[in-house]
This record gives C-alpha cells, structure tokens and sequence, in this order.
C-alpha cells in the first residue's frame, strides 16, 4: 500500500495525488473565494455594476492587466475568472518560463482556437519578469484575439511591460485591502469547518484579531499566514488568540518595499513633499518608513540637501549646513548612529522657512541662456589680468566694490537690466530683500557714478 493510502470499512479507499496535495496547501490558497461574491475588496472596479463586473458577467473579457501590492487578489481574481469564463484558461508564471515556452503556449491556444472556435485565456503571474522580447511575442495573438492576456504585477505597469502591450490591455489597479476588509477574511477562516480553521475550537480575542489586520499593510496572504502559525502552534484547546499570541505570529513586521520600484520613488516623493510642505511629523513618518524599509541612508541625505538648496534656499541658509553635515555624519559614522543626524536636519528643514526664489532664479536664468541671445561679457568686466588686456580695452572702467561706502558701487553687471532672484519676506529672505532693495533704489537714483557702457 502506497504512504497516504488507507482503509475505508473493508474497502481500499486511495487517496488522490490531487488531495495529498491539497493537505499541504497553506491556509491562505484553501481560503482563496470560489465565487466571485466570497471576494473581498477592490470594489472600485469589481463593485456591482463596476466594469470589470460587467465584463465578466457578460464574459466580454479583453486584455487585463492587474497591477498591485501582494496579498491583494490578483491571483485569485485570475482563477475566479478561470471558473467564470466559457474560454480555455492557462497559467504561466513569468520567473518560471523562457521564451519556448511562451511560444508554445500561443501555438496551442491557435490551434485550439481553430478546432474549436474558443479562444485562451492566458494568465501570467509576475508579468514584469518578461523581456521585451517575450512581451512582444504575445502581441499579434492578442491582436487577432486567439488569447486574451491576464497579466499581473506587483510593479508600476508604465515601467515594467511595453507599450504595445499596454495599449492593447485594460489596466485595474488592485488597493491595499483594509483593516475590515482584512478582519472579515479572518474571521471567515476561522468558521470554515471545510477549507478553513472552523474545525479547530479558537477563542479570538477582537484586539488580538485587529492587530494582525493592521500589520499586515493590507495584504490578506500575510494575515491568513500569521493566523494559521498562531492557531496550529498551540496545543491548548480551546486554543486562546491573544494579542501577545498574535504578536508572536507576526515576529517582525515585512514593509513592502523594492528599491527600484514604486515604493522607492513614493516614500522619496513624500519625504520630500512633507519637508517642503512644512509638516515636521509626516517627514520624520517618512524616514521611518524609508530607515525600516532599508533605504540606502546615502540617498536619504541626499534628498535632505536637495530639500535645504531647492525649498529652502535662503530663507534659512543655515539649512545647507546642517543637511551637509547630515550626509558628512552618514559617512563618518555609517549605521546605526547616522540616522539621527538625519532625522535632526529632515525636522530642521521641515520647520525652516520656505523660498524657491533661488530655484526660480536658477531656472529664468538657464532658460534664458538656452533659448534667448546669449549676453557678451561687458568690456569692464573681462579678464585684464594679462599684458596686453589694456589695449584691448579689457576690464576698463570698472569700479571695485570695497574702494566705497558700505562695499557697494552703482555698477552694471549685465549688458541690458534682468530680475532673477526675487527673494521673498520669509525668514532671513526678508533681509536679503530689503538689502537689494535699497542697492537698486541707489541704482536708480545714483546720477553722479554711472556705469561704462560698450
């Protein structure tokens, strides 16, 4: 007799390959929803009367590309639809197949599609591990509909597949689930006596419950997974679910995050965004996120003196300063101890005052350099360091600034009069701006020293 055979009454009962391996499957692939009612989330676009709703209902289905964050239903939406549609389904998964098999697969889906008049539903996880060429290969049997892709991604689609590919698919993005969303998940588990936990008497404390929906970001994988250690480590029974029970499932907690994907570029974009924004508690959130998630603390500098030059500027220049020696600490002390150098000038740019006006003036002046005429250097302000400058008229006329009253002459600088940098009345700004002020009144008042002209 075979491991895994038994005796049933006085009968062999043979237990199926297909059932031994439904044993070992985790909690979270034998909860997956059979019905597209047992799915939970995503209502935005698979709410009744929501598009995809419709095209499934009708089985009108096209080209889908389903981008998101694990844990949120990708793959179960895609065999959902295996269930729904009168089409042929197959899967690949993208990490797994080269291009043979890829090509394979299309000439099968063309030839069942001739003998039969049905056409393929292809499902390929991790669409983003395809090359270019494996991509374009799916091309003309999507066009002439022998297959219908169903892609899904963890990465930004825009990035990750081509652009024929995506102009041929329907693109839905799949959200984080919810801490409701997520409870109601767990606590169908824990009453399903056929795929489930329901088997197994479970006293779940509500706070105990709660907590693994909240760490889990969203992701309902994560959550069953946590769910099933905390249930089946015990051997009390009834088992009791406690919060400490339930912490000591979790062990630490995963953030999501890939270092050239969209959770690199979206934690940059809000740690910046709140620094500017002035918003001391959102930018030391950010850095949390970005330390926890194991940001390269180089790069985290470096936004910080980006932040201190392009949103602070002078308003406070003592910003600079301290975001250089954050990134100077970064490399002299390395980590752990450089992140507090880094949380201390992320909250001191945070809180600084706030100009661009060095930014702006930046940015008039290169676009004036790149699109108008370029300026010649007046004569009084070329280079006469050299013999025989003098007869060439180099550097003749001009007025040096500390042979004056508080170091400052009427003097022309450009060939004809441009404002660059207007500072603002923010911070050490407001100073700057009464200073030019009152240089440019002088300026234009001033008829007893006049500026050489060419």
């Amino acid at each position: 007799m075979l491991a895994g055979d038994r005796m049933v009454g006085s009968g062999l009962f043979t237990e199926s390959a297909q059932e031994r391996l439904r044993k070992l499957e985790p909690l979270a692939v034998r909860m997956r929803p059979r019905v597209l009612d047992e799915f939970v989330g995503q209502e935005h676009f698979l709410g009744p009367g929501k598009l995809l709703r419709r095209m499934l209902e009708a089985d009108r289905l096209s080209s889908l590309i389903f981008y998101g964050p694990p844990g949120t239903g990708k793959t179960t939406l895609a065999y959902l639809i295996a269930r729904m549609t009168r089409s042929r389904f197959r899967e690949l998964h993208a990490a797994a197949v080269g291009l043979k098999e890829v090509r394979q697969e299309l000439h099968e889906a063309r030839h069942h599609a001739e003998a039969t008049g049905v056409r393929t539903i292809l499902f390929i996880d991790e669409l983003h591990h395809f090359n270019r060429t494996q991509q374009d290969v799916l091309l003309a049997d999507i066009e002439s509909g022998i297959v219908a892709l169903i892609g899904a991604t963890t990465q930004n689609p825009f990035f990750a597949l081509n652009a024929p590919l995506l102009s041929r698919s329907q693109i839905f993005t799949f959200e984080p689930l919810s801490t409701e969303q997520v409870l109601i998940i767990l606590k169908r588990a824990l009453q399903d006596k056929e795929r489930g936990l329901g088997t197994i008497a479970v006293q779940a404390d509500e706070d105990a419950l709660k907590y693994l929906a909240e760490v889990c970001d969203g992701d309902a994988r994560r959550a069953l997974n946590a769910l099933e250690v905390a249930v089946l480590s015990s051997n009390d029974r009834p088992v009791k679910l406690t919060l400490e029970v339930a912490r000591e499932s979790v062990q630490r907690k995963v953030l999501e995050f890939d270092k050239s994907g969209d959770s690199h570029y979206d934690l940059a974009s809000a740690f910046i965004k709140s620094m500017r924004g002035s918003d001391p508690d959102a930018t030391i959130y950010w850095l949390a996120r970005m330390l926890e998630s194991g940001e390269d603390v180089r790069f985290i500098a470096r936004r910080i003196v980006i932040c201190a030059s392009e949103d602070v500027g002078n308003a406070d220049p003592r910003a600079l300063l301290v975001a250089v020696a954050a990134q100077q600490a970064v490399e002299f002390l390395g980590l752990p101890e450089c992140v507090f150098a880094l949380a201390q000038a992320a909250i001191y740019v945070a809180t600084a005052p706030k100009s661009n006006a060095v930014t702006k003036a930046l940015q008039a002046a290169r676009r004036d350099v790149q699109q108008g005429r370029t300026l010649a250097v007046p004569k009084h302000l070329q280079d006469a360091s050299y013999s025989g400058a003098k007869q060439l008229g180099r550097g003749e006329g001009y007025l040096y600034s500390h042979d004056f009253p508080e170091g400052f002459v009427p003097q022309r600088y450009l060939p004809e009069a441009r404002v660059y940098y207007e500072p603002t009345d923010r911070g050490y700004e407001l100073e700057i701006r009464q200073r030019l002020e009152a240089w440019r009144r002088l300026f234009e008042h001033t008829s007893s020293v006049s500026s050489p002209t060419n």
